[in-house]
């Protein structure tokens, strides 16, 4: 993930991510940064400040998550899933953050 500051034109930070990333939500209370990665995994970045970020954690989750929401009061982070172990499923998984 490159964290890109547009009034500068220039890049702050590189931050590797699990494979196959697809979309990116923001959870603005915590600061914190969600990827859903097809891989099965979301990976979790902390924004410290403007100009500083930290990768927390690849969360495992089932392959194939392709869509995130953040609710913003309670921090919780909703991942619809497609598959569990192979098989078709259509269900919400719903993860609590952990404040570190």
């Amino acid at each position: 993930m490159t964290v890109f500051d547009l009034d500068k034109n220039q890049a702050i930070a590189f931050l590797p991510m699990a494979g196959g990333p697809d979309v990116i939500k923001f959870d603005p209370g915590l600061k914190r940064i969600y990827v859903a990665c097809g891989s099965g995994a979301i990976s979790v970045f902390q924004m410290d400040d403007a100009d500083h970020y930290r990768k927390l954690e690849d969360f495992p989750v089932q392959k194939k998550v392709h869509s995130l929401a953040v609710d913003p009061e309670t921090h919780r982070l909703y991942a619809p899933e497609q598959e569990a172990d192979g098989k078709a499923v259509a269900r919400m998984v719903v993860y609590e953050a952990v404040v570190r």
